[in-house]
């Protein structure tokens, strides 16, 4: 190919969009780039072997043949839209290695569908990490480190904080910058995170309960006696452990959902976006079901294996155990620094990326315009604009408001539904956690992969997407009426239950009773036991139990003064060990109508996102997630769990009593709890109807010439809006006007 031809053939015009006369050769500009002979590909480049390919991903040599006879390119930017000086046609594919190191091999795996291999690994790792095994041990850790629900609520929220603190950052300079560095990178903190989150496991001693001459049944010999442990008391101080790595986990997973999102979408075809971002949000879904899973049977693990928990008679559904929480923690540490690895291997940019993002076609807000991208420090000079062209956006900004809405539900009901199903239906906390992951497997999964099936299958532009938006979230308003099935408080003994032949009636907590008041019984020894008349006491002693009997599976207790003898049983036992068992049925119910809620939940997230990504300027995209992202974590997903936790304390009817201080709630008003969620719930998804309305009403497309204008990444490159090509031309008649100029323009050169 001579050099004026290969010239031609790479032309390109930059226009607005209306018509003028295209004979004067000012009125098209070709950039000098365009002018450079074809460069030859390196010898021990074209001996790598080429990776198999997905539909839709663009081989180096396809791109360079399949788009050549293009003249008038799309998917640039609407006038004034941001530009990459440093973009290039012969711009040189980087390889996958490490730094120095980057075998031949490797360079098989630097296409679209292994980034994606990568991102939903690290996507799961990050939904199993922070919204799975974090959901599911919070209880346990109330119970071991001694934390109100208020306090676990403030830990889930840091991961939100950290993350409020470096979306701004991370998407504008990992923007710019070399994206699958900043995520390997970032899931590298994210995996420390992990391994520090297990640290209070092994820095402080075994978990013992009520052993060592605690009174565990009536004597009435014994004065009542103080049981505190001032050393123990120091446990609620892991707090700030556990607040350090969810910092961790924020930061390393910041580049996941902003960077990850659109590096896939500049190295795939604009109609297969949706598709892979759906896949890859489909597995972060995913992970949080695993976590549900995974972290439900390592609580069946007592939490300290050198123990054997039979001896201390502790068993899964005893309302002291505490499972082993720790397990999953280590696992996801050393899974996400090989994950990272993986990451850090990835070019900047793959085969075919620079021809794919002149083909695009802005869907981008009528009117909004870009900011031109520079390097370096220079870049903060556009950073106020950058933010205030997205400020303007009206749909952009109710899209956010309304992804923070769904935001604080969401992240909110995944944190304590695991708390709520155990208590509402008297379920271990392991077996709370497994049911609850069976909803969200399902419901969370296949809602996300469905949003971005339907969006690809019904081809589905921006007022469509948010027309999905609207229908899913009328359904999910409607079917989170569910949590008006509640099941009624078992009865407990001197917290909403009178003792048995007791003239006081229950207007406060009072655990003492003519019937155990020789007992001298310690407040500190919680462990509960079900009497024959289906009432829990807060320990045998506090039954008025005088004798202990030890039959292997459980422990059995007689003479009971506080529990109506008429009840007992064949052998003669009036209590057991544990919580009583519940006879409500109304898990069968809620659990499949709460997955309904949580699948139109996820159906809608991934068209928000979709929409997201169409109505903001081409080359704004990360910059717009990470501003979205901060709306969202700090009007949603950081008040979400302080909210909920504050909530679910209100409806506490028993709290611990560690040394003085008020440690874990041991019993919960099941209908308050019901009630309060469901007012959260109405509100929450009224206010995202309402916002996705907005977005609708509010969003102005562009007109078809504003949605193909492309602008010329050059520096020698001036965009005058008054040139124009004329709409009668057809792409033929360009392409001829092109090469005229172009060979006239060699010729002036030569």
């Amino acid at each position: 190919m001579t050099e004026t031809e290969d010239s031609t053939k790479h032309a390109h015009i930059s226009t607005n969009g209306t018509s003028s006369s295209p004979q004067n050769e000012n009125d098209i500009h070709v950039s000098d780039a365009d002018h450079k002979p074809a460069m030859t590909t390196d010898n021990k480049e074209s001996a790598h072997t080429k990776p198999p390919h997905l539909p839709g991903e663009v081989d180096r040599d396809q791109a360079a043949q399949g788009e050549g006879d293009r003249s008038v390119t799309s998917g640039s930017l609407t006038s004034g839209s941001v530009v990459d000086d440093d973009e290039d046609e012969d711009e040189e594919e980087e390889e996958c290695g490490w730094r120095g190191v980057k075998p031949g091999f490797l360079q098989r795996f630097r296409s679209p569908k292994w980034v994606l291999f990568c991102l939903c690994w690290a996507g799961a790792l990050q939904g199993m990490i922070v919204n799975g095994f974090v959901s599911v041990v919070l209880s346990s850790i109330e119970r071991r480190y001694d934390l109100p629900s208020s306090v676990s609520g403030t830990i889930f929220s840091m991961y939100d904080v950290a993350s409020v603190i470096c979306l701004l950052p991370v998407s504008y300079f990992g923007g710019i910058g070399h994206k699958p560095r900043w995520l390997g990178y970032g899931v590298l903190v994210m995996g420390i995170g992990s391994i520090v989150f297990a640290l209070p496991h092994f820095t402080t001693g075994p978990y013992i309960v009520a052993e060592g001459g605690v009174v565990k049944y009536c004597s009435l010999s014994q004065n009542s006696t103080s049981l505190c442990d001032v050393s123990q008391n120091k446990l609620s101080d892991y707090k700030y452990v556990f607040i350090l790595a969810q910092l961790l986990h924020g930061a390393g997973a910041t580049p996941l959902y902003t960077l990850g999102v659109t590096y896939l979408d500049e190295n795939l075809k604009p109609k297969l976006t949706s598709l892979y971002v759906g896949i890859y949000y489909t597995f972060a879904i995913v992970g949080p079901a695993i976590g549900f899973l995974a972290g439900g049977q390592f609580l069946n693990i007592y939490t300290d294996p050198s123990i054997d928990p039979v001896s201390l008679k502790q068993y899964p559904g005893s309302p002291t155990w505490v499972g082993a929480w720790w397990i999953g923690f280590i696992f996801s540490g050393v899974l996400g620094i090989l994950v990272a690895i993986c990451l850090l291997g990835f070019p900047k940019s793959l085969p075919g990326a620079a021809k794919l993002r002149k083909l695009r076609v802005s869907e981008a807000y009528k009117g909004s315009e870009g900011v031109r991208q520079t390097k370096g420090w220079e870049s903060l000079k556009t950073l106020p604009r950058a933010v205030k062209v997205l400020l303007l956006n009206p749909t952009y900004m109710f899209l956010n408001l309304a992804g923070a809405s769904e935001g604080l539900l969401l992240s909110g009901f995944t944190a304590f539904a695991p708390k709520f199903v155990e208590y509402q239906f008297s379920l271990s906390s392991s077996w709370a956690a497994t049911v609850v992951g069976f909803a969200v497997i399902p419901a969370g999964g296949g809602g996300t992969f469905l949003g971005g099936y339907f969006v690809k299958r019904f081809d589905l532009k921006c007022r469509g997407i948010i027309k999905l938006c609207i229908l899913t979230t009328i359904m999910s308003l409607l079917l989170v009426l569910i949590f008006l099935v509640q099941c009624p408080n078992g009865k407990f003994a001197g917290v909403n239950t009178a003792y048995v032949n007791s003239s006081t009636s229950i207007s406060s907590v009072n655990l003492t009773d003519s019937c155990n008041t020789d007992c001298g019984c310690p407040r500190e020894n919680y462990d509960t036991v079900c009497g024959v008349d289906g009432v829990m006491y807060y320990s045998p002693c506090h039954a008025g139990c005088l004798t202990e009997v030890d039959k292997g599976d459980n422990k059995y207790y007689y003479n009971c003064s506080c529990i109506d003898g008429s009840s007992s049983q064949q052998d003669g036992y009036m209590a057991s060990l544990g919580k009583c068992e519940s006879d409500c049925i109304y898990l069968y119910i809620f659990l499949p109508v709460f997955a309904f809620v949580m699948l139109f939940t996820f159906i809608g997230s991934m068209p928000a996102l979709s929409a997201t990504l169409r109505c903001v300027p081409e080359s704004q995209k990360s910059f717009a997630l990470g501003i979205q992202w901060i709306l969202v974590r700090c009007l949603g997903t950081i008040p979400a769990g302080i909210l909920f936790g504050a909530i679910i304390d209100l409806t506490c009817h028993l709290w611990q009593d560690s040394c003085g201080e008020k440690g874990a709630c041991y019993v919960y008003d099941n209908s308050k709890m019901g009630t309060y969620l469901l007012f959260i719930g109405v509100c929450g998804k009224s206010i995202s109807l309402l916002l996705f309305i907005l977005a609708f009403c509010l969003y102005k497309p562009p007109t078809q010439d504003e949605g193909h204008s492309n602008e010329i990444a050059h520096p020698d490159t001036q965009v005058n809006s008054n040139e124009r090509y004329s709409e009668g031309q057809t792409p033929s008649e360009l392409r001829s006007t092109v090469t005229l100029v172009s060979c006239h323009k060699i010729e002036q050169r030569l």
